[in-house]
């Protein structure tokens, strides 16, 4: 449900408050962001019904909010801001979060990126096949998520070093 307009997003509380990659105290209530707007959980079969590439175009999105939301303090410059967002979700930083994710996935997460990279026919001209299919197996799991387990997206994302001098 998205929050109300009284909803205080600098509450921090033991439930809200976590560790970024970073080791940085960020608010929880960020999550609320990511709410997603019908209200209603989908089902299995729904779920199972949306294709991987649509998966990923999603994905895309949530992913890079999040790395905005993370990299927002300190302020900066927009030019310096736009650059660290970058460095942070291209290709081949996403292929490398594959790795270090893989060993906290389940089956089924798994399965989610295996059809999302699977599901990439084209290829990126500034980066290599292999990593682009990553890359969108990545996306894939970030929109499987977040459309079905924001909580278990969070526990994933928190686990990755998105900071301004991370790079692969």
């Amino acid at each position: 449900m998205p929050p109300t307009p009284d909803t205080n997003l600098t509450h921090q509380d033991s439930d809200r408050a976590g560790e970024c990659g970073t080791g940085v105290s960020v608010d929880r209530s960020i999550s609320s962001i990511f709410q997603t707007f019908s209200g209603t959980e989908p089902t299995d079969s729904e779920l199972a019904s949306i294709a991987p590439t649509s998966l990923a175009y999603i994905g895309d999105a949530v992913f890079e909010l999040y790395v905005r939301s993370q990299l927002l303090i300190p302020a900066k410059r927009l030019r310096d801001y736009h650059e660290q967002v970058v460095a942070q979700v291209k290709t081949e930083q996403q292929a490398h979060y594959v790795d270090v994710l893989t060993s906290y996935l389940t089956e089924a997460e798994k399965d989610v990126m295996r059809r999302g990279r699977n599901a990439t026919s084209g290829r990126n001209r500034r980066a290599n096949a292999q990593d682009y299919q990553k890359a969108t197996g990545f996306e894939a799991l970030i929109g499987f998520l977040y459309i079905s387990d924001q909580a278990r997206l969070f526990k994933l994302l928190n686990q990755l070093s998105v900071n301004a001098n991370a790079s692969v």
